[in-house]
């Protein structure tokens, strides 16, 4: 089966993604579920950092001033279907499993442009959020030991990749958080 792809449009423009459903099946289906439920519909980029990624994926982000954004996650205990792996469930937090402790899981690196599951640094604490590496922060990436930060790649942006740095370019308070906020206006799985 060939990898999904998403469209997503943004206050600043719109750009897709390739979702690697077959190399990351638990945190990709985890992200169309969640899209194909209109979860990040509305939301706002809470996270944004020139050089280094935008954050995306919290739901008390819709209120772009919410001091809860960035803190929240799916619904406990919600399920969602993985082809080949069956139905997942999501854990008392909304939380996923953390695929990449999984023997044999793909050691993508947190290149530019690429899709990676952010999380609390817990294990299995990732559920609804990601962000957008706008720089190769190899870094992060679950196999590098230099740090305690894991967090999986589970896409790629394939078209829009200006959108991605506009949005990294635009104008952040002290927190981070965009001053003018940047909305995802919805999320479109691609047939």
């Amino acid at each position: 089966m060939p990898n999904k792809t998403a469209t997503c449009e943004t206050s600043l423009g719109t750009f897709r993604v390739e979702l690697f459903t077959e190399q990351m099946p638990i945190t990709a289906w985890n992200f169309v579920d969640l899209a194909q439920k209109g979860f990040y519909d509305g939301l706002h980029f809470h996270r944004v950092i020139p050089n280094f990624m935008n954050q995306f994926g919290c739901p008390h982000s819709r209120d772009p001033t919410s001091r809860r954004a960035g803190t929240g996650g799916p619904e406990a205990g919600s399920k969602y279907d993985v082809p080949g792996l069956g139905v997942q469930t999501r854990n008392r937090e909304g939380c996923i499993e953390d695929e990449f402790r999984k023997p044999g899981c793909p050691r993508l690196s947190n290149e530019p442009y690429t899709l990676s599951m952010a999380n609390t640094g817990q294990p299995n604490s990732g559920g609804s959020q990601f962000f957008i590496n706008t720089v190769h922060n190899s870094f992060l990436d679950f196999f590098d030991k230099s740090t305690p930060s894991q967090h999986p790649v589970f896409g790629r942006v394939i078209d829009g990749q200006d959108v991605i740095m506009a949005i990294n370019n635009t104008r952040t308070d002290r927190n981070d958080r965009p001053v003018t906020p940047v909305q995802m206006i919805r999320v479109t799985i691609d047939a």
